[in-house]
């Protein structure tokens, strides 16, 4: 598997441990620091990755989950406005 991909890494503090989570990818992982959150989660991202090459099916979740190729980069597509809405229910 040649080439990198930039994905957006959210971490929560959930009780005594740190959550991250790579909302495009819908992965998540923890670790008891955010740096250790942060090093299970690119983990957890590269294991999917792998899988998903060796299953030949990179390209198609990857475009599927809203990222685009450039060159040897894949990257997540760019917001044009962020808000947080409510709805009742």
């Amino acid at each position: 598997m040649a080439g990198r991909i930039e994905f957006k890494a959210q971490f929560f503090k959930e009780g005594d441990v740190y959550v991250g989570l790579s909302p495009e990818l819908n992965i998540s992982s923890f670790g008891d620091t955010i740096q250790e959150a942060k090093k299970s989660l690119v983990e957890a991202v590269e294991v999917f990755l792998e899988e998903c090459a060796k299953m030949g099916t990179l390209e198609e979740v990857l475009e599927e989950a809203g990222f685009m190729k450039n060159q040897d980069t894949w990257t997540y597509r760019r917001s044009v406005d962020e808000e947080k809405l409510v709805v009742s229910m």
